[in-house]
């Protein structure tokens, strides 16, 4: 996969397996899991299934999530970006936006920054009628990120044994 994103300050780039070391960082930490079920990985091996099932994704639906890079430092600081989802609603499948940064870069906009990008990316370059999103009912950051960056809250749901919020965002092009 060939896509390259650029904001004011960050690359979104494909993941790639040399990844693993910063993932495991990421997803070892029980903080930035808090949200996601409580369940951080807890070895290298983890973190690089959950690589190769991204690479998967690109190649059966040509998109996944991305690589967030700092444009000043050239850190791995988390992922953001697009993913056709078919596990969270078995009810439907949707194109699901999300994003997961590293604890040590919470609170800089980063998050705002890259899913903003990714809307915009899967609006203006994939031509896509709507994306979803969906984020824990007591996420309060992550659910003000979503409302921010334009996204509608349009009910809940309920996803092993969270209340979830549910959001949708439109293409204004189409």
């Amino acid at each position: 996969m060939n896509i390259r994103i650029e904001t004011e300050r960050l690359i979104l780039r494909p993941i790639q397996q040399s990844d693993d070391k910063d993932f495991f960082e990421l997803d070892s930490n029980p903080k930035v899991h808090r949200f996601l079920g409580n369940n951080p990985v807890k070895s290298i091996q983890e973190s690089q299934k959950q690589i190769a099932n991204v690479l998967q994704q690109y190649e059966d639906f040509g998109l996944g999530r991305l690589v967030v890079i700092s444009k000043s430092t050239n850190e791995f600081i988390g992922w953001s970006g697009l993913k056709f989802e078919r596990q969270v609603r078995k009810e439907f499948d949707y194109y699901d936006l999300g994003y997961r940064l590293k604890e040590q870069f919470w609170g800089k906009g980063y998050a705002t920054e890259a899913a903003t990008a990714s809307l915009n990316f899967g609006f203006n370059k994939l031509k896509l009628k709507e994306i979803n999103a969906c984020a824990e009912t007591g996420h309060t950051v992550s659910n003000h990120i979503l409302k921010k960056i334009g996204m509608v809250l349009d009910g809940t749901f309920t996803f092993e044994g969270s209340l979830i919020n549910w959001y949708w965002a439109k293409n204004k092009n189409q």
